[in-house]
This record gives C-alpha cells, structure tokens and sequence, in this order.
C-alpha cells in the first residue's frame, strides 16, 4: 500500500490541501474495501482540482489517463468513489475546520484529524459514469492535426478539429 511519504514525494511538498485527499483515499478505502487501481475498478469524481487529487492519484491509481479520475467542477473539497467490482459508492465532503488557522496550524489540524473526523459521508449524486471509451482518429483537413472522432466537425467535405471548425451561431455574432 502506498504511504504519505509517497504522496508527498508525487505532489512536490506537504500541505493541508494533499492531507485532505490522502485522508479520503484512507477512507475510501475503508468504506468500500478498495484497493490500488491497475484499470478501472476504483473510480474519482473530485468535485475541485486542488493538492487533495494528487493523494487520491497515489493512493488509489485513478488518473486523468486511464479514464478512471474525473472532474465535476463545484470548489468543493468533494470527492465520489466508486468501487465497479462490487457497485458500492461513497461521496465524501470535508466537515468546516476551526475558523482562524494559520497555514500551518491548518496542515497540522489536517495531519491529526482521523479520516472520519474530516469527512461527512454522504450518497454520490453522479451515477457511475461508464468506462473510458477509445476513439479513432482522424487528421484535421485544415492543420493536419490527428484529432480524436469525438472532437472531429465536418464542414462540407472536410473533416475539421475544434480549433479550426468555425461554429454557426447566429446570436452570437
């Protein structure tokens, strides 16, 4: 199982906002009897890109690349798990901390607060979302870019990428 020492060493440096996702993954892990993530079978939703997902990176191999960490942007120090083996689910919220801290008192508030002292426990709010698809690819016909079919426009008889692919909007001119 991976440690704190392994997280810090990912993120760069220690803060309250990397303890915050190291102590979600620790009870994620309880709640839902996961284990590390070689594919799909744990999956994220952090509802903010803050420090907190590169713990969730480390201690439960969801990433941006294998499909299974995904972002529902709110600012929220929110996070739903997923386990797919047994289709259990946990939303976890971060409970307020005690108003006034410093940077470091926050940190060290952090570091001694047990997982379940953080972290209200609620049901997710997003259905599993399914697992990450494969997309051929075609060359943009205007910059020559290869470029996913999902991201591929046709205008006319050119297959364009969104960055050359000129929208028609006739309200927003």
């Amino acid at each position: 199982m991976k440690t704190w020492q392994d997280c810090v060493a990912f993120h760069g440096h220690e803060c309250g906002g990397l303890t915050i996702g190291y102590k979600a993954s620790l009870y994620a892990i309880e709640l839902l009897n996961l284990e590390f993530s070689a594919d799909e079978q744990v999956v994220c939703i952090a509802e903010n890109d803050a420090c907190g997902v590169d713990g969730i990176q480390v201690m439960l191999g969801c990433s941006i690349g294998k499909g299974n960490l995904l972002f529902h942007m709110r600012g929220k120090q929110a996070f739903s798990f997923y386990n797919r083996k047994t289709g259990t689910s946990v939303r976890l919220v971060l409970k307020p901390k005690p108003e006034g801290m410093t940077k470091a008192e926050s940190f060290a508030y952090y570091q001694g607060c047990k997982p379940e002292e953080m972290f209200d426990v609620k049901e997710t709010t997003i259905q599993l979302p399914e697992k990450a698809r494969l997309f051929d690819s075609y060359v943009c016909d205007c910059c020559g870019e290869t470029t996913g079919a999902n991201w591929i426009r046709l205008a006319g008889d050119k297959k364009l990428c969104l960055d050359c692919y000129e929208s028609y909007d006739r309200f927003n001119v």
